[in-house]
């Protein structure tokens, strides 16, 4: 496997634990609709959280949530529609990035970008 994929789900796997940690109640993890996935969508406090996960190992290409791009918002976008349109029950949503940055020899870092889009 390449080491940017163990990377990225290495990343999920740590993003679960702590979105739990704040309360968050994860409802689907890598949930897909056609060519469309949301990482993790979650639910706090009555809202509905879609949540993009970036993990990086270094800053040479910049921090992971400078990876999300017009293309990838367009898409996190359309998911959540095709998702709202199954489980219509949902008023208030949220769409975040969780952005983690794992170098060896420091502590792991967590940024978490709220209500990217409102």
């Amino acid at each position: 496997m390449a080491k940017h994929i163990e990377t990225g789900k290495k990343g999920e796997k740590m993003a679960l634990g702590w979105l739990r940690e704040r309360s968050y109640t994860i409802l689907e993890q890598n949930w897909k609709y056609g060519r469309w996935e949301v990482d993790i969508i979650a639910e706090k406090g009555e809202v509905l959280h879609f949540i993009e996960i970036k993990t990086r190992r270094t800053t040479k290409f910049g921090l992971p949530e400078q990876s999300v791009g017009d293309k990838k918002i367009q898409n996190l976008i359309n998911a959540a529609e095709q998702y709202l349109h199954l489980h219509s029950q949902w008023h208030r949503i949220q769409f975040n990035i969780l952005s983690i940055l794992i170098i060896q020899g420091k502590p792991v870092e967590y940024f978490l970008i709220e209500d990217v889009f409102l």
